[in-house]
Parts: structure tokens; sequence; C-alpha cells
């Protein structure tokens, strides 16, 4: 009777170590993708297009309710993670790592807006905006920056056509997006030396959550356009926030995720409209301000020097 059980023990250990193995080895082939302020709006739409495309998904949010409901999706790991709290970040490093699948995809997506004019705003909550928008960032890509190193993977940030974009009122939060387009620079240059690609998406008006926490973060901070200098652009303003995003799902951000993610020469900028008249005013507006560089100065360029320079950059090349 001994001898029978441990004929069995010997059979059945090879095949659990078997299907340890493939285990691993299924984990070690899907690639790992962190998304951070994926609960709501854009981040959880690329959470779920990712998650469906086979990608695993650890899905950063700050509440636990989210977490929970994020990880009853297939594919998707809810993750406590609150950009602008270090502890959050470094716990997440080492649950990742923790887990084995390494990371090949990093996507700073949660972001804030604060809308106000510039000379009344109050400084705490223009570092609010920057502490979400450009420190978070900052923090983890700086964090995570070793696991994507190791899988010579990617890294991403949501930014806006408001990084070239800058409107009235709007300074505060296009002042955070308009950083991101250096971080996004400035990154490419320094991980091209380990095989890492790196994107900014800039995406236009979309349904998302944005606009809602706006107006909380006013409502709680008590906002008031009462002996501002612009009371009647602030309550005219005010009043006409709920237009400011379209009804179109972002699902058209999240394909420009998978591009990037996915293709062998992914694209240094991602800008994706839901309607021309957006992709118009933003490319509009980088030429104004290529014209106002040239403007009046001992190295203007010419019309036929200026038009030269763009036939060069529309020939595909190297970064």
């Amino acid at each position: 009777m001994k001898s029978i059980l441990v004929a069995i023990v010997l059979l059945v250990l090879p095949c659990a170590m078997l299907n340890d193995a493939l285990a691993r080895q299924e984990s070690s082939e899907q690639k790992a993708v962190l998304i951070t302020g994926a609960s709501t709006g854009i981040g959880r739409n690329m959470a779920e297009t990712l998650a469906a495309e086979g990608y695993f998904v650890y899905a950063g949010a700050r509440k636990q309710a989210d977490i929970d409901e994020l990880s009853a999706i297939e594919n998707i790991q809810g993750i406590r993670l609150d950009v602008t709290a270090q502890d959050e970040i470094d716990a997440a490093v080492e649950h990742i790592r923790n887990e084995g699948r390494g990371l090949y995809g990093l996507v700073n997506n949660a972001g804030v807006g604060v809308i106000w004019p510039l000379i009344e705003i109050d400084e705490e909550d223009m570092q609010f905006q920057m502490d979400v928008n450009v420190f978070g960032p900052y923090r983890v890509t700086k964090a995570f920056a070793p696991l994507i190193i190791e899988s010579k993977g990617r890294i991403t940030t949501t930014g806006s056509i408001s990084g070239i974009l800058s409107g009235f009122m709007f300074g505060p939060y296009s002042m955070s997006k308009h950083a991101i387009e250096a971080f996004t620079d400035s990154l490419a240059r320094e991980m091209r030396k380990f095989d890492v690609h790196v994107s900014v998406i800039e995406p236009g008006n979309y349904k998302s959550s944005i606009v809602d926490s706006l107006k909380r973060r006013m409502d709680s901070r008590g906002f008031s356009a009462k002996d501002s200098l612009y009371e009647e652009e602030i309550n005219r303003m005010l009043a006409g926030l709920d237009s400011i995003e379209e009804d179109k799902e972002p699902d058209e951000v999240s394909a420009a995720l998978l591009d990037f993610l996915g293709n062998d020469k992914p694209k240094r900028r991602y800008m994706v409209v839901p309607v021309e008249r957006q992709a118009e005013i933003t490319i509009r507006k980088a030429i104004e301000e290529l014209v106002q560089l040239n403007e009046r100065h001992q190295y203007s360029y010419s019309r036929e020097e200026l038009v030269a320079m763009l036939d060069e950059a529309l020939v595909p090349g190297e970064e």
C-alpha cells in the first residue's frame, strides 16, 4: 500500500510541476500594462480595451470600491495607486514585481483639471493641478522605470490637445499639459538607450469624468466669481461647463494606445480628436507658434526655406 502511495505521489508531482511551469510561461507571454487613473473615463476605457485584447492590466485607482470593480473584469487587477502618494507608488512597484509578470507598458493616465484666471487662482489649486498632472507622471515613471527597462517596454502619458492650445481661464490645465510635451520628448531621448519607446497621447474632447471632478472640486473649494476681475466671463464659463465634453466615447484614444503598444515603429505623438475642427485648431496653433518664432529677427527664414524644412520633416525617418 505504501509503495502504491509513493508511486501516485511521484506521478502527481511532475504533473503539478508541469502545470506550474506552463502557468508561469503563459504569464510571461501575456504582456502586463499598468494604467493610472483607470477607475473612470479614458483610463477605464483603456483598461477594458487592453484586457479584451489579451493584455494583463494593472488598473490603478484610489477607492476600494473601484479597485474591486476593476478586479472583477477578466485580465484586470485593480491596484491601489494615488499618483500623489509616494508610499502607494512604492507599494505598487513591490506588488507588481512580486507578481512575476514583469511590466511591458506604463500608461500615465491619471489627471485632473483646474480652470481659473491665472492672476487670481490660489497657489494651493495651482499646486494641486501640477501635483497630479506633472509630478504624478514623474513619480510613477521614475518608480517603474527599472521594470520597464528590464522588459524593453513602453511608456506613454495621456496629454491633451491643450498641450498645444492655451485658452482663456484654462491656463493651469494647459500649463500642466504643455509640461507633458517636454516630459515626453526628454524622456524619449533618455530611454532610447534602453530600447524603450516613449509617447504622448493627446486626446480632444472625448467623454470622460474630468469635468465632473472639476465641478466637484470647484464646489468643495467654494469657487465664486464674486469680486473677480473676470466675473462676467467666469459666470459664463461656469454655465457652459457641461458643454465642454463631447458625447463620444474614447474608443479611438484606446485604439491609439493599442497601436503604441503593438507597433514596431510607434509614433511619438498620437493626436486623437472626435471632430475635424479640433484637429484643425491644434495644427493651426502649432503653425502660429512657428511663425511667431520666425518673426522679425536676424535669423528669420524665408517662406521657401520654411517650406523646405516642412518637406524635410514630412519624410519618415529616425527620431
